[in-house]
């Protein structure tokens, strides 16, 4: 029995599954927790990969190894291999300008012909979250330590790159050992999705040079080997991971209720949105994956519970005893700024309170009806871009709430699936593992239960949409 082991580093932690390479079966698993922060020095991912390493009882059994981790996370090295400052990591908003800079530069100040070109050229309109922004924010605001970075890589790539036996000290052989997936070089903002290169030119323009990147690799491609000799996985983003630990297929859209809140496609078709709502990126299986982010999801549920003073099981028992449309409350839950609509500098607003309405059960089916219409919005903005969602594929901490399931199965308006639950980025990092150990993707074997539909009787949507409009 082959073993594999797929690592999750995301924002908040890292996670590892030990599984059968032939079967899928979970045969162990570790997890360790990470720094708050939206600017972290990637040691502390790499302290937290061995603890969470060594809770799964070790990798020396272990045959294939592959790395999900938070995408756009700027990691820059230095000639000899060294981290030059703590990295920035996706949700760090300090780059909105830097975003509005580089869409007005290629559009000559035009911001609308600007954004055509970044979407046909790399399938993505700027935001903060992008690594590109966060390359000219570096240039702009610490140039003495732009002018030494040597190398630009990701947290996926980093901790590979580190599995693989490289680090500080490993110079200009150990910079050149970098590499990749597509799904995350898609992510950069100076990687073409559509044409499977990089951009230099791009990058140039927000660095001031172009520094060594690592090789995108194939996705049955390895990334080379640990020194114990276990076969390194090419790895993935986080979103591309998770739709193969979800089992998604071509007409699937994954909708994750994570820390940010994720809807994206299997597409065989690149996208290229110029309005900079959906992404256009890569899987990580040969397909694409359209996607739309939002800054807010399951962390709108933790504060609103711990304002009411209660737990997340109580919170959702709260949510599912108010009826639809929480009495006329309305929550726009951009607590932490926004992403999709782009609105990093903008604050959540709770609509329509009375005095009979305003209630801790009404409170929380607002908070769950909030973030479900946000991601609604997402499904919305893919089904524009030509996606036809055959049916949705609920996932994440935030699908296991019955509060969540409920609202989604009546706004949502198509066929809603909850797979088994699972570490789905860490088993999609798994099952990529397999795949470089023996050359294709195993059919690992999908629990999953089908929501029955409903209506959205009480214009939840509609009444959502109507005030969200307000932030544009």
């Amino acid at each position: 029995m082959a073993l594999v082991a797929g690592i999750d580093s995301s924002t908040q932690s890292c996670k590892v599954v030990i599984r059968d390479a032939d079967t899928g079966e979970l045969v162990r698993q570790g997890r360790s927790g990470h720094p708050d922060g939206t600017e972290i020095h990637p040691d502390h991912w790499w302290t937290a990969l061995q603890k969470a390493v060594a809770e799964a009882g070790g990798l020396d059994d272990v045959a294939a190894i592959s790395v999900g981790g938070q995408q756009h996370g700027m990691v820059c090295l230095d000639a000899d291999g060294e981290v030059v400052r703590p990295a920035l990591l996706w949700n760090d908003t300090r780059s909105a300008g830097a975003a509005v800079e580089l869409i007005n530069g290629a559009g000559n100040g035009d911001p609308v012909a600007g954004a055509r070109y970044w979407a046909g050229a790399t399938g993505t309109v700027p935001v903060a979250s992008l690594t590109v922004t966060k390359l000219r924010w570096l240039a702009a605001n610490e140039p003495d330590n732009a002018a030494k970075v040597a190398a630009v890589c990701l947290p996926h790539d980093w901790l590979t790159w580190r599995l693989a036996g490289y680090g500080p000290g490993s110079g200009a052989a150990g910079l050149a050992a970098l590499a990749t997936d597509r799904s995350d070089a898609s992510g950069t903002g100076y990687y073409s999705t559509a044409e499977g290169r990089y951009l230099p030119d791009v990058l140039a323009s927000a660095l001031g040079h172009v520094p060594t990147l690592p090789k995108v690799l194939g996705p049955l491609e390895q990334a080379g080997r640990t020194p114990a000799g276990a076969v390194l996985g090419a790895g993935a983003g986080d979103n591309a991971a998770a739709a193969l630990g979800a089992g998604a297929e071509l007409g699937d859209v994954v909708m994750s209720l994570g820390t940010s809140g994720t809807v994206f496609a299997v597409s065989d078709t690149a996208p290229a949105d110029a309005s900079g709502l959906v992404a256009g990126f890569a899987d990580a299986a040969g397909n694409y994956l359209p996607l739309v982010c939002t800054l807010n999801a399951t962390r709108v549920f933790d504060a609103t519970a711990a304002l009411l003073g209660v737990d997340l099981a109580e919170f959702n028992r709260l949510a599912l005893s108010a009826e639809p449309g929480a009495g006329g409350l309305t929550l726009v839950p951009y607590f932490d700024g926004e992403r999709t609509p782009n609105l990093p500098d903008a604050t959540g607003t709770l609509h329509g309170i009375t005095r009979t309405n305003y209630t801790p059960a009404n409170l929380a089916r607002a908070a769950v009806e909030g973030v479900v219409c946000s991601l609604a919005d997402g499904l919305a903005a893919l089904q524009d871009q030509g996606v036809a969602a055959r049916r949705i594929l609920l996932v994440g901490g935030g699908a296991q709430s019955g509060a969540v399931q409920d609202v989604a199965a009546s706004l949502l308006g198509t066929r809603v699936t909850v797979p088994r639950p699972g570490e789905y980025v860490a088993d999609g990092a798994a099952r990529q593992a397999a795949a470089a150990l023996t050359g294709h993707f195993p059919a690992w074997s999908a629990d999953a239960v089908d929501l029955p539909g409903g209506t959205d009787d009480a214009g939840v949507l509609a009444r959502y949409r109507r005030l969200a409009l307000a932030y544009a």
